[in-house]
């Protein structure tokens, strides 16, 4: 008897086994209560009706959820646009009227058609205010339109329902950064890329927020990671160059930018943006023979780029002068060199001998000289000033209140500037000197040889 139980018992649990399976796989072919072969036959027999009646609502609905659930977004907007047209104006708010709305704003979207997105989305909201996906959808748009305070009110309200939604809390902390709350938004970017760390685009803007918030040093972590990137590279070594060259650490903005320009796909500004800030980095290491064909590139693209015209004028004659290079731009204590150079050769066949220097700042060096002709003796101050502006009445003042106090015979003012009437007509019955820039060149492209020639007995 058992064994007859035992069997009875397997043929049960087999056709329990065989019942669940074919429930399962019957339940994969149902949609909406609809297998798919059903769905396909309700979509030919809409097609019908839509031949006979354009404006069948029953059919266009039927028609308009296929193309949705296919992504096929145009034909599904406009099927649900011609829902919408033909629609009732006292039809009641029921799901099926939140769904085209809803589903139209979604197509729309997705196709980029702002205005429409809005509409859609925006009528749905009036109907279900705390539907996630609505809310979701409609605060991304409004990101998209730069309505940033919209969107993080839509975008909070979203998060009460679905805390964990990565691609809400990457547009809710984007939209934030955008409002300049860079403390805040750090939070939620940074859950987003917990979530979805394949995110470049939400890294870089980590970034952001640490350089707007001064923690310059987990920026700058995060833009040297995205370095390499391609499509977040060139920003990345652009934003990390930057912070570099304001901290003077030049070497290492070098890198950054010339890393950036060996991308192979550079958007126009962040191109130009690179060789101007590379350019101007190698002027302030008075490399500027390196800087040159950089400027002569953006000038060759774009002429009115920010100051390029000027800096190439200045900077292809200061290339072509090694001392006129030196005189504005060298260290302190090669400035000064030249100028002891200048002193020596300032007199010909004279015997010169340096009494005293005094640098002001980085502004201007005071040489006093003793100066031995064969016609005259004298004691005599000269003034190196390295501005190229324009060189007022006052420095010439101060300057000739230094030759009384030293008791000099007389003043040599030299400046690669010119001088203003002002400061001529002082001097005009004083013992000063004005030399200006264009016989200082000429100084300065003789001084080497002068220096070099021996001295005559």
């Amino acid at each position: 008897m058992i064994p007859i139980l035992i069997g009875v018992a397997a043929i049960i649990v087999v056709i329990v086994v065989i019942f669940i399976i074919s429930g399962k796989k019957g339940a994969m072919s149902l949609g909406g209560g609809k297998s798919s072969r059903d769905n396909d036959a309700a979509v030919k027999e809409a097609n019908k009706k839509l031949a006979q009646n354009p404006n069948d609502p029953a059919a266009l609905y039927i028609v308009a959820n296929a193309y949705f659930d296919e992504g096929n977004w145009d034909k599904a907007m406009k099927a649900y646009e011609s829902i919408i047209d033909h629609m009732p104006s006292g039809k009641n708010q029921d799901e099926e009227t939140f769904e085209i709305y809803r589903r139209y704003g979604m197509s729309a979207r997705k196709l980029g058609l702002l205005d429409q997105a809005y509409k859609g989305l925006s009528t749905a909201r009036t109907m279900r205010q705390d539907n996630l996906e609505v809310n979701l959808e409609l605060g991304a748009l409004e990101f998209d339109r730069k309505n940033y305070e919209k969107a993080v009110q839509l975008l909070s309200q979203a998060r009460a329902r679905n805390p964990d939604n990565p691609t809400l809390l990457r547009y809710l902390g984007h939209a934030l950064f955008r409002l300049k709350k860079p403390k805040e938004a750090m939070s939620f970017i940074r859950k987003a890329i917990d979530l979805a760390p394949e995110d470049k685009e939400s890294l870089y803007t980590l970034g952001e927020c640490y350089q707007e918030a001064n923690q310059t040093e987990q920026a700058l972590r995060i833009f040297n990671h995205l370095r390499a990137d391609p499509s977040m590279g060139p920003n990345a070594c652009l934003i990390a160059g930057t912070i570099h060259l304001d901290t003077r650490q030049y070497e290492a903005a070098i890198q950054d930018f010339e890393i950036g320009l060996k991308h192979q796909s550079i958007k126009a500004d962040i191109l130009v943006e690179l060789r101007y800030k590379l350019a101007t980095t190698y002027i302030k290491l008075n490399e500027i023979g390196k800087a040159i064909p950089y400027l002569k590139q953006i000038q060759a693209e774009n002429q009115s780029y920010k100051d390029v015209q000027l800096l190439l004028s200045k900077y292809i004659e200061l290339n072509a002068n090694r001392n006129l290079q030196i005189f504005l731009m060298a260290s302190q204590a090669d400035f000064v060199a030249l100028c002891r150079k200048i002193v020596m050769t300032y007199f010909p066949r004279a015997k010169v001998k340096i009494i005293n220097i005094t640098v002001t700042k980085n502004d201007w060096a005071d040489i006093l000289a003793e100066i031995d002709t064969v016609k005259w003796s004298d004691l005599i101050m000269f003034r190196f000033i390295r501005s190229q502006g324009s060189i007022g009445e006052l420095i010439v003042r101060d300057f000739h209140s230094h030759l009384k106090e030293v008791k000099a015979g007389k003043g040599v003012c030299i400046a690669v500037g010119n001088f203003t009437e002002e400061a001529k007509r002082y001097t005009e019955a004083r013992l000063i000197d004005l030399i200006e820039k264009e016989r200082l060149q000429a100084i300065l492209n003789s001084v080497d040889t002068k220096s070099a020639a021996p001295a005559k007995k």
